[in-house]
């Protein structure tokens, strides 16, 4: 199948929303960095949450385990429908790695970036457990769990951070 025709049939499954909302709403058919761009997405979000939201952790907690409850059927049903497991394109979980990583954290540009950055660098390193849970959690709950496991990577390197300025 050439690109042309695989770009045709990806840019179909947004119409389906489980799909689409799997895919970051299109970010993880980026041909480059789509876990990059699916955070990029998350970011965005991010900053659309309404202070009051950030500023009531257990609200936010709430917010947390939704998403990632709902991920684990919207990041299956995709790699099923893909017929792969974790394909890149699938970006839900970065999104919701990117709340995790920003759990209790100043809505301030400096700790947006630094959130960014480290949350990526878990991501893609994948150092032990995340490498362990990437290789053998399957399904829907295993796209998601790495991810969760790299959040909380990056979020404890930024509350030691918060806590040490």
């Amino acid at each position: 199948m050439d690109k042309p025709e695989q770009a045709r049939v990806s840019a179909k499954l947004l119409l389906n929303p489980a799909h689409l909302l799997s895919l970051g709403f299109g970010s993880g058919l980026s041909p480059k960095m789509p876990g990059t761009m699916g955070t990029l997405i998350a970011v965005g979000l991010y900053l659309l949450l309404p202070e009051q939201l950030l500023a009531d952790w257990k609200i936010y907690l709430i917010l947390i385990i939704a998403t990632f409850l709902i991920g684990v059927f919207l990041c299956g049903y995709t790699a099923k429908a893909l017929n792969v497991h974790d394909h890149p394109g699938i970006v839900w979980d970065e999104i919701v790695g990117y709340f995790i990583t920003m759990f209790m954290v100043p809505k301030e540009w400096m700790w947006i970036l630094l959130g960014f950055v480290l949350f990526r660098l878990f991501d893609i390193w994948k150092p032990w457990p995340i490498s362990l849970a990437d290789k053998r959690l399957k399904g829907g709950f295993g796209i998601m769990f790495d991810d969760v496991i790299a959040a909380v990577f990056a979020l404890i390197i930024i509350q030691i951070s918060l806590y040490l300025l």
